[in-house]
């Protein structure tokens, strides 16, 4: 391997988009194109850093189970990969686009084995809070900021209102675990407060003139509950 692929590969572990980055950084500097074992380095790289930190956060003591988790989540990872492969292949043999309002009727029905066999496996090794831990973790803890969000947007929230809002928000995050990249999960997710906002104006709420209404007090600040 050349020097400059050795420091594109070097560059590139951390996650954020590392394959795209590659490919941009080839582009603009005239570089030849990463070939697939590169591409392949390149995303197993980004997924070790993933499950390194998921690890960090659960913190287990035992090495075998730690072992075995870790396992799971790169397995899991490549899965993913694999189907979203399949899935845009399929696509654009019928000529459409990769997006996810094409990929999602497929999603669902392609990704639900691979989900089940997932939680199953984790939870042979982890405890239930454990499990939800890694949930969170998979989907950057949307959940949670996502619900704070609201709590401190939309004024006069019951405590009922609020266990609807965390219960949608919590069916986000099972349906964006299984997310092919970060704006997809954003998307899932976007879906659920789509839901919840139409929900709310249905309770009396007016969510349109709370988000515009923070956002006038917050002008260098963006909403996760908003659009």
């Amino acid at each position: 391997m050349n020097t400059i692929k050795k420091q594109l590969l070097k560059l590139f572990t951390i996650p954020a988009a590392a394959l795209a980055l590659c490919q941009s950084a080839a582009a603009q500097t005239s570089l030849p194109a990463a070939t697939e074992a590169e591409k392949e380095a390149v995303y197993a790289n980004a997924i070790e850093y993933r499950t390194a930190d998921i690890l960090k956060a659960l913190a287990l003591t035992d090495a075998a189970k730690s072992n075995a988790v870790h396992d799971v989540i790169v397995e899991q990872y490549h899965a993913l990969r694999v189907r979203d492969a399949a899935i845009d292949t399929r696509l654009k043999v019928d000529g459409k686009e990769v997006n996810y309002a094409n990929r999602a009727p497929q999603l669902a029905a392609s990704s639900q084995p691979l989900h089940d066999q997932f939680l199953a496996k984790l939870a042979a090794n982890l405890t239930s809070e454990q499990v939800e831990q890694v949930k969170d973790l998979m989907t950057y803890k949307k959940v949670k900021v996502t619900y704070d969000a609201y709590c401190a947007i939309v004024s006069g929230l019951t405590d009922a209102e609020k266990s609807k809002i965390l219960e949608l928000l919590k069916a986000a995050r099972e349906e964006a675990i299984d997310g092919g990249s970060a704006p997809e999960k954003s998307a899932i997710f976007q879906k659920y407060k789509d839901q919840i906002n139409t929900w709310l104006d249905a309770q009396g709420h007016d969510t349109a003139k709370a988000f515009k209404e923070w956002a006038e007090k917050n002008p260098n600040t963006n909403s996760p509950a908003a659009k």
